[in-house]
Formats: structure tokens, C-alpha cells, sequence
């Protein structure tokens, strides 16, 4: 059998081929205990392997390299699977129960108190599961308002031999509570029923981040949305005259808002609905069938998820929409700026025009004396010539000749000068 040498491979090729094993199924059956905690921590995304690390540390056991995706370990008590995401990492515990069991006792409690202690702050999601082997269970069973005393109760019948019981409430111990039921299910789909369950609660959560983010930016687009309008009022009853500039500066103000309020909100916004669209998926994924009187999960997060990312949406729609008419009303007041300056240009353009006008009126007029003063100084310096000629001996009329010089040293000097602008002229253009 011919191998193929490793340095034939894409460099990628090995790295993008783990990708689809990644985060394979855990292996359960039941009867289990379950814990489940999602642990968000975006701002340090190496605060996720420092965690495993200590937990391993713990437990004399050898964490994962830095950057792994997924762990999964024995630890005697309980057996951990560990899986990092983009903003979070999980952790779910399981050990071993018994069927019939309450969430008194859950895996949790092997967990050492003070490595929960600093998970303060950054548990997203915290839910303990049981799993357990039965038959159906109704509606009216007195086991089931035990563990779930508080509305809504949500229950399906899952893949064909499963059943899950919860009411999505945190109790007062801070953790949701879930009920699976191994009615007739097949190998290995107990553990991808717990970990569907507990990837369409996480989920849920990361999408639900972005709401508070979307009733408070719908808060600042009112206020925007009036400022808007006063500076469109005021632009309307602007004259060609008017103060275009200042309210530029107001609409460049309000963009600058609108901005930041959109770079702090878009990559939630976007990334609720990529967790939405995930958490319809994982549901999918059930394959769940009614039982009377309860909703399903689907349903349950139809009526109560599927608002809240509306209210995402529309908020991150309105955004757009104001950015759009903020960028149309920059760009009329940048018009009407742009023909004030045109306006001022041309005046200023019309009073150069009369100031060479006059200039050249002037230049024309200083042109005439400047003939009539060359003229009179050549004229002099040639009576001073004639006169000394006429000291040595030469009979020459002085003033008949300063008069007969006259008019061709005016003329002389006249085309002088206008040899010299034309030469100028032509040297300039």
C-alpha cells in the first residue's frame, strides 16, 4: 500500500481535516448527572486555557496544549468534556446516578469551590441535567412539579425514543434544571441529546447579549432621529445666505454619534444572529414531537427568542437607515456649501477683474507720462549735445534742432515701451 509523504500535503490540509472531528459527541448513557457551565470571556481569550489548566492542576492531571479546542478526561469522580469557542468555553461535568433521582445531588459537587470562586462574573449559562432511563411521563405527573414548580413547563418527545422536561428558569441556586428520559433511544444519541440541550441554552444566552445593547441604542436613535429632524427644519428654511456651515458641524456632530453607537453594536448585532440561527439548528436537530399541553422547545423559543432578535434587527436596520439619511443630508448641505463658496469665489474673481481694470487704466495713464518723461529727459541730454557741438565751432540752430528732435524721441520712447510690455506679455504666457 503506497503512504503518501507528509510533505506532499497543503499545509492546511491536516489542520482543516481536525475541523470536522472537532468537538466530537461525549459518550453517555444513562442514568448520569450533568453539569453544564458556559464560561464568556471575550476580552482575554487566554483566560479559557489558564481555567482548564488550573482545573487539571488540580487533579495531578496534564491539561491541553495552549490553543486546543477540545478536552475530554476521566477524573475519577466525574469525567469532563471542555470545549473553546470563539467568546466562550465550556465546561460539563458527568457522573454516573441513578434513575428517579432530583438535582440535589449533581456533579458539580466534586468540583473544587475555590476554582468556581474564580469563574466570578463570566458564567453565562449554569445548568444541571439528569439523565435517566423510563417510560413517557404526562403532563399531570407529581415528579415533575417537583422539579419544575415555576411555569413554563416545556417538554417534547425527542429523536424518536427521548424525552426532555425543562422550564428555562435559574433558580435560586443560579442554575437552570433539564429532565432527559431514555425511553427507547439508540447508542450514543443520549450524548448528543445533552450536549444539544446544553449548546441550545449557551446559545441562547450569546444571542440574548445583544438585546440590552439594542434597547439602549433604540434610546440614543430617538435622540438622534429628533436632532435629526430640527437640523432638516432648519436646512428647509435656510436661504442661500444662511449659516450652512454651522449646521454641518451639527450633522458631522450627530454622525459621529451614530457611528459610534454603530462600530460598539454591529459585530453584536450581527454575531446574535449568527447564535440565533445556530440555536434554531441545534432544535432542528431534536426532531421533537408534541405532547399535549406543554410547548415544545422550538415553540418556546419561537414566542420568546424570536422577538428579541426582531428587536436586534430593526434596531441594526433603523441604524442603517439613519446613516443613510445623515449621509443625504450631508451631502445637500455640503452642496449648498460648496455654492456659497462658488458665490464667494466668483465675487471675489469679479473684484480682481476690476482691480486689473483699473490697474491696467493706471498702467495705461503712467504709460502716457512715462513717454512725456523719457521724451523730456532725452530731449534735454541732446540740447546739451547740440549746445556743446555749437561751443566747438559748429554752427547748428539749437532750438530749431531740440524742436525737429522732439517728435521722433516722443515717438522713439512710445514704441520702446510698448516693445518692452509686449515682449513681457509674451514672456509670462
Amino acid at each position: 500500500m503506497q503512504c503518501l509523504a507528509g510533505h506532499l500535503n497543503h499545509p492546511l490540509r491536516l489542520p482543516l481535516a481536525g475541523e470536522i472531528h472537532a468537538r466530537p459527541f461525549m459518550v453517555l448513557e444513562a442514568p448520569a448527572r450533568i453539569s453544564h457551565l458556559a464560561i464568556h470571556a471575550d476580552d482575554d481569550p487566554a483566560v479559557h486555557d489558564r481555567r482548564l489548566a488550573a482545573l487539571c492542576a488540580r487533579f495531578g492531571v496534564a491539561a491541553p496544549a495552549a490553543g486546543a479546542q477540545h478536552f475530554f478526561h476521566d477524573f475519577g469522580h466525574f469525567r469532563l468534556k471542555w470545549e473553546r469557542h470563539t467568546e466562550f468555553s465550556t465546561f460539563s461535568f458527568v457522573e454516573a446516578g441513578e434513575d428517579g433521582g432530583d438535582f440535589q445531588l449533581t456533579a458539580l459537587r466534586h468540583v473544587p469551590a475555590d476554582w468556581l470562586a474564580t469563574l466570578q462574573g463570566t458564567v453565562i449559562v449554569a445548568s444541571h441535567l439528569i439523565a435517566e432511563r423510563g417510560s413517557p411521563l404526562g403532563i399531570a405527573d407529581r415528579r415533575l412539579k417537583r422539579l419544575f414548580p415555576l411555569p413554563p413547563l416545556v417538554g417534547s418527545q425527542v429523536l424518536s425514543g427521548g424525552e426532555i422536561w425543562t422550564d428555562f428558569q435559574v433558580g435560586p441556586d443560579g442554575f437552570s434544571k433539564f429532565l432527559i428520559r431514555d425511553i427507547d433511544l439508540r447508542e450514543s444519541q443520549m450524548g448528543r441529546l445533552v450536549q444539544r440541550l446544553g449548546e441550545i441554552e449557551t446559545y441562547l444566552m450569546m444571542a440574548l447579549l445583544a438585546l440590552p445593547l439594542a434597547r439602549e441604542g433604540a434610546g440614543l436613535l430617538g435622540r438622534i432621529e429628533e436632532d435629526l429632524s430640527e437640523l432638516g427644519s432648519r436646512m428647509s428654511s435656510l436661504d442661500i445666505d444662511g449659516d450652512a456651515e454651522g449646521l454641518l458641524r451639527e450633522l458631522s456632530r450627530l454622525d459621529g454619534r451614530l457611528r459610534a453607537q454603530s462600530f460598539r453594536t454591529g459585530y453584536r448585532f450581527s454575531a446574535a444572529q449568527a447564535y440565533y440561527r445556530i440555536v434554531g439548528a441545534r432544535i432542528g436537530e431534536l426532531r421533537e414531537q408534541r405532547i399535549e399541553g406543554v410547548p415544545t422547545v422550538g415553540e418556546f423559543m419561537e414566542r420568546r427568542l424570536a422577538p428579541a432578535m426582531d428587536t436586534c434587527r430593526s434596531v441594526a436596520a433603523r441604524q442603517e437607515a439613519l446613516a443613510g439619511k445623515i449621509g443625504r443630508s450631508n451631502d445637500m448641505l455640503r452642496t449648498r456649501v460648496n455654492l456659497a463658496q462658488e458665490r464667494q469665489s466668483q465675487s471675489v474673481l469679479a473684484s480682481l477683474s476690476r482691480s486689473a481694470s483699473r490697474q491696467l487704466q493706471l498702467q495705461q495713464a503712467v504709460e502716457g507720462l512715462s513717454v512725456v518723461a523719457i521724451s523730456y529727459y532725452g530731449i534735454g541730454l541732446a540740447a546739451y549735445a547740440l549746445k556743446a557741438l555749437k561751443g566747438w565751432g559748429w554752427a547748428i540752430p539749437v532750438d530749431q534742432a531740440v524742436g525737429l528732435l522732439l517728435p521722433l524721441v516722443a515717438a522713439a520712447t512710445w514704441l520702446g515701451i510698448r516693445r518692452l510690455h509686449r515682449r513681457l506679455h509674451t514672456a509670462s504666457s
